[in-house]
């Protein structure tokens, strides 16, 4: 059994926000999503009991209303506290103890750490599960302001000193605490009435234990990460920031070595679970969001936003388009400047253009919206011709309306079409007309107000209009 405890009830103050800091978000997920994601991971891989606890504090409403659209699988179940008192990482872990069973095991996380890798953590709990303390350490170049890890003559984890309460001797050393470590629960719900706050702080630190633990001859081990990434905690915008680039580059090395080609690694984020086909090109400024498919041969043009899309092989998506929500087929072609709203989905070969806006439409294949035009609500059957200017009128101010537009229709530019109203296969409306009925298959509708010349019209009309300025601006003096 696993009992793993994620500690996010600190202020963070240094973000000056008035967001809980484990809400900020990195690569569009609030950190504590990375931790608690990563936690799930854990109990996926076999059908043991795992437990979840998180120890909130400060935002403790907000926090609650996030952690209460959580889904967990159903073997894990998810405990929240709250810890009133901010006296330390001992005093919030021991926050959660009542609801730890006395058999299982511990994992002690944090909210503001969110890159732990579950390969580092499943290492960390194996050692721990044989009866250990172990912990996870790292060696850094500037130790400044961390826990020193203090080893004995023969290399074992003796103790851990706060860079507070650290000596000239200690402060030299390079290996830092983590604060992340795993161990028996029977050995925390003993030692945590033990703690105690003499110390620089006033606080009850968790670390603590470790030196607990070697007076009593129980073995302490220690691990590190691949990287020092997977540790680092955020208390600040600058290593937020900081964190987000070294996220981005790693998705960005992994895709391009699964055979895609980003035409420059650091202008291209990923943010949610991105899929990627081989021989895809992406240019620069392009976001992924939320769940992502491209297909192979895949083009995407600079400054384009997907997300929560699919988008078939072959496809060229042209600079400046947003896609969202929506499913493109294979060789489609859309954009530039395009946006396709939540419900569009573009069958084979259509073509959405420059400056066109589509919403829970289907275009048929081979159909083309190619310029300056909004077609929403609507279905389009294939090889149809969408004119410049074209919109769909769907909404009469209550409630929205179908358009629907037939195969090989023709639909002349600058059309209004006031749904509900269908266009038959092969039909054709005017250039300029407001359709307000149906048109059959094979038909022409010219609907629109015949054309008069009034002479000298517009002199008297300039006349006026020079009138009345000329009077405004008088009075006005």
């Amino acid at each position: 059994m696993l009992d793993i405890v994620v500690l996010a009830a600190g202020k963070g103050t240094r973000m000056k926000s008035s967001l809980p800091k484990v809400l900020h978000p990195i690569a569009g997920l609030p950190l504590l999503s990375h931790v608690l994601n990563t936690a799930v991971s854990l109990g996926e891989q076999d059908s043991s009991d795992h437990h979840l606890h998180v120890v909130i504090g400060h935002g403790a409403p907000l926090l609650r209303d996030f952690l209460a659209n959580q889904s967990l699988p159903n073997n894990q179940s998810l405990d929240i506290t709250e810890q009133t008192e901010q006296l330390g990482t001992g005093h919030a872990v021991d926050q959660a103890m009542p609801h730890v069973d006395a058999t299982s095991t511990v994992l002690v996380l944090y909210g503001d750490v969110p890159l732990i890798q579950q390969d580092t953590l499943e290492q960390l709990v194996a050692r721990a599960e044989h009866q250990k303390l172990a912990v996870l350490t790292v060696e850094l170049a500037d130790a400044t302001g961390y826990g020193r890890i203090v080893r004995n003559a023969e290399g074992g984890v003796e103790a851990i000193v706060e860079h507070k309460d650290a000596n000239a001797e200690q402060l030299a050393i390079n290996e830092i605490n983590t604060g992340i470590l795993a161990l028996p629960a029977a050995w925390l719900k003993e030692w945590l009435p033990k703690l105690s706050s003499d110390n620089a702080q006033g606080e009850y630190y968790l670390t603590d234990i470790i030196e607990m633990a070697a007076k009593s001859d129980l073995p302490v081990t220690a691990i590190q990460p691949d990287h020092e990434q997977e540790v680092q905690g955020i208390n600040n915008r600058l290593q937020l920031a900081e964190l987000e680039r070294w996220y981005q580059r790693r998705q960005a090395d992994h895709w391009m070595t699964q055979g895609a080609t980003l035409m420059d690694p650091s202008r291209v984020d990923f943010r949610g679970d991105i899929q990627l086909g081989q021989d895809v090109t992406v240019d620069i400024n392009v976001i992924f969001e939320g769940q992502v498919q491209v297909g192979d041969n895949v083009s995407i043009g600079a400054n384009c936003i997907l997300k929560d899309c699919v988008i078939a092989a072959g496809a060229i998506i042209k600079a400046n388009s947003m896609i969202d929500d929506s499913q493109v087929g294979s060789e489609c072609e859309v954009g530039p400047y395009a946006r396709l709203r939540p419900g569009t989905v573009l069958a084979d070969r259509a073509k959405v253009g420059n400056f066109v806006e589509t919403k829970k439409t289907i275009v048929g294949e081979g159909s083309k919206i190619n310029h300056l035009s909004y077609i929403g609500d609507a279905v389009v059957g294939s090889g149809a011709n969408i004119g410049a200017g074209t919109i769909t009128c769907n909404y009469d101010g209550v409630m929205k309306h179908r358009t629907e537009i037939g195969a090989r229709a023709f639909i002349g530019s600058n059309t209004m079409l006031v749904a509900p109203v269908k266009i038959g296969r092969e039909a054709m409306t005017a250039t300029g007309a407001v359709v307000t009925k149906n048109v059959e298959a094979g038909a022409l509708a010219i609907a629109r107000t015949p054309q008069q010349n009034k002479p000298d019209r517009a002199y008297k009309l300039f006349d006026l209009l020079r009138a009345k300025k000329a009077k405004r601006d008088k009075g006005d003096s």
